[in-house]
């Protein structure tokens, strides 16, 4: 998907992390709080979210989050995205997003794709894209 778009960078906030290690594999849920301010939706979570990672026993390796972000989109509309983004490894996720923006609705069927960046407490989540047909360009 080359020449795709920076839609979204979110910032993530970790909360802590809960495990659990069966006969071989471990179970890692992280909850988290998170927000975006960019060109197509500005907003934060409403819950904190969960990413839910897995390490099987043969060095297998998934993860998925799931959260919800009530905000603005582009046209200065109040809206609510829900995005999961699964994925084997960090620079290989696909997230899905759902959304009651009419702005946004071209997001619930694009092809996207996501890049995960960790760092000391928090993480930075990058989501890729086409942009909206027509959109006004709104600056950060």
């Amino acid at each position: 998907m080359a020449g795709d778009e920076l839609l979204m960078e979110i910032e993530v906030s970790l909360c802590g992390t809960d495990c659990l290690e069966g006969k071989g594999s471990k179970v890692v849920m992280i909850p988290f709080k998170a927000r975006t301010d960019g060109k197509y939706f500005t907003g934060e979570t409403v819950t904190n979210g969960v990413d839910t990672q897995i390490l099987g026993p043969d060095d297998s390796f998934s993860l998925s989050a799931r959260y919800m972000l009530k905000g603005t989109d582009f046209t200065g509309k109040a809206c609510g995205i829900f995005i999961e983004n699964n994925g084997s490894s960090l620079d290989n996720c696909v997230p899905h997003i759902w959304t009651d923006s009419e702005a946004l609705a071209f997001l619930e069927k694009a092809r996207l794709r996501a890049a995960v960046e960790p760092g000391d407490g928090r993480v930075t989540v990058r989501i890729y894209g086409k942009g909206a047909p027509s959109s006004p360009g709104r600056e950060k």
